[in-house]
């Protein structure tokens, strides 16, 4: 089995992604998470660019990895300038790392253009450079810049300064596809050209800007390469780099590759939605083998099949990467999709009988009101229980009101009202709130907390309105989708309504319903 080296950049180039900063705690927390999956290489950042890095390597010093190994990045030496003066690779030794990454140019326009220094003095500035780091007791592993590029426009110049720094004693060499835009099948013509005449190890280094850093990164490994450079998420500049997330599944499970540990695999997905937590970015519901969506099922066709063979309609198990199936709800499913929803609430019921069809019948109703239950499960398995007559709700809505109040100072403050029977008690109350959906939901947990403690354990996460008719302007109807979470679970309900505050009511209520009823049943 051919073993493949991960090497994780998202500290670096994955940090260079617009909209993503991260702070000290974040960079610490992210590696731990790296270092526990199995990553091998883990890039730190370059410690010549700002402080924050130097004291992260510092920081690292003190608390060294269990399983990965930290590198520190950084350039070759300047033009005209000896390695052993050259302030950025002092920087790197004083990161004190075993390994040390640098970049060098590949490309006769950028040693032109972007240097603007000599050929020879390029190839100097990659041999110095390698061979001063490697006097220095660390492995080198040296990215061959824009080397795709520069391959097209000069082969043989982009080749000397592959051998360069494989004469100066580089460690692994790493092709760069900077730019993005090299296709598969000019990549391994390349790298099997490169491999006739270079003997050190080959690694790639993948951008997205043609949506092809995955694809490349894969054929790169079939050519030869034997480390694969990425971000979690491929998460970088422009469009981002090479997703780890999706070509550690693929070598491992498709290609035979060994990776990590089939035990660190089923934290994948996890691992996915962490980093898209901390950067602060919204995870792609349909992100390949880790997405909501990945392998969420809708047309009826599609989900009768799966019931029968799972492997109708799915490339693999979800569970070998810590996700999981979803048969979806909607008017599309059929009733299959409702038959499989009530199993998972221990609830046997026939495709053909009259329950199946008039939960059918509800689903196709409240779709045409505007109901969108394939992304609120939450509320669809509420109406399977009702119908079923195995729940009754927990509370019963007496009334409620919500005004919106600007104060002399500026301030805007939401004030709700509720009223809600519980058994044969009533309870009235009053709460504020930064806007009328968190002043109902503050006023609803007060009313309820001294009856269901365990709400208290609960929160809302997000909230979404959509305009459902936009011609009809402000009389539209509304679909709200309210997302809430506690220790161990995520789920969402929707309410749909010409009044907003209506539709948030009814997610509301039905989010806490769902709680109380997990809660209740132990789960």
């Amino acid at each position: 089995m051919k073993k493949v080296f991960l090497y994780d950049t998202t500290l670096r180039d994955g940090a260079q992604a617009e909209g993503v900063s991260y702070s000290q705690q974040d960079k610490i927390n992210i590696v731990r998470r790296l270092d526990g999956f199995g990553v091998h290489y883990i890039e730190g950042g370059w410690p010549y660019a700002n402080q924050k890095t130097i004291e992260f390597f510092e920081y690292m010093r003190k608390h060294p990895l269990k399983h990965a190994k930290l590198t520190a990045f950084g350039s070759t030496c300047y033009v005209e300038t000896s390695a052993s003066k050259d302030p950025n690779l002092q920087s790197l030794l004083k990161a004190e790392t075993e390994i040390v990454t640098i970049f060098g140019k590949s490309w006769s326009l950028h040693v032109k253009d972007v240097l603007r220094t000599t050929p020879d003095e390029n190839l100097r500035m990659i041999a110095d450079s390698v061979r001063y780091l490697k006097k220095k007791g660390r492995t080198v592993f040296y990215d061959a810049e824009h080397f795709f590029d520069g391959y097209r426009a000069d082969s043989a110049y982009a080749m000397k300064t592959l051998l360069a720094a494989q004469e100066a004693g580089a460690d692994c060499i790493i092709l760069c596809d900077t730019n993005g835009g090299t296709l598969p099948s000019g990549l391994t013509q390349v790298i099997a050209e490169v491999r006739a005449r270079v003997s050190a190890s080959l690694g790639i280094h993948a951008h997205n800007d043609a949506g092809l850093a995955v694809a490349n990164s894969l054929a790169a490994v079939e050519a030869g390469c034997i480390q694969v450079q990425g971000t979690i998420n491929g998460i970088g500049e422009r469009c981002g780099n090479a997703d780890l997330v999706q070509i550690v599944p693929n070598l491992q499970l498709k290609m035979g590759c060994k990776v990590v540990s089939d035990k660190r695999l089923t934290e994948l997905t996890e691992l996915s939605h962490y980093v898209s937590e901390v950067s602060n970015l919204k995870h792609p519901d349909n992100h390949p083998f880790v997405g909501k969506s990945a392998f969420a099922h809708k047309a009826g066709v599609h989900i009768n099949a799966m019931v029968k063979n799972q492997v109708s309609y799915e490339h693999m198990d979800p569970s070998l990467l810590g996700n999981k199936r979803r048969m979806l709800l909607s008017e599309l499913s059929g009733k299959t999709s409702i038959v499989e929803a009530a199993k998972e609430l221990n609830h046997t019921i026939d495709k053909k009988s009259e329950q199946a069809r008039r939960l059918h019948d509800i689903i196709l109703e409240r779709e045409r009101q505007g109901y969108h239950f394939e992304a609120a499960e939450a509320s669809f398995k509420l109406i399977i229980e009702r119908e079923l007559k195995q729940h009754k709700g927990f509370f019963e809505t007496l009334g409620f009101r919500a005004i919106i109040m600007k104060r002399d100072s500026g301030d805007m403050i939401s004030e709700a009202m509720i009223k809600i029977r519980v058994g044969d008690q009533i309870q009235h109350t009053v709460a504020e709130g930064d806007g009328p959906v968190n002043a109902l939901d503050t006023a609803l947990r007060k009313a309820l907390i001294g009856f269901y403690p365990e709400l208290a354990t609960m929160h809302l996460s997000d909230f979404k309105v959509r305009v459902l008719d936009e011609k009809e302007g402000t009389a539209a109807k509304v679909r709200v989708l309210i997302e809430s979470q506690d220790a161990d679970d995520v789920w969402t309900t929707i309410g749909v309504s010409e009044n907003i505050i209506e539709a948030s009511w009814n997610a509301l209520v039905d989010s806490i319903e769902y709680k109380l009823l997990k809660a209740r049943r132990g789960h």
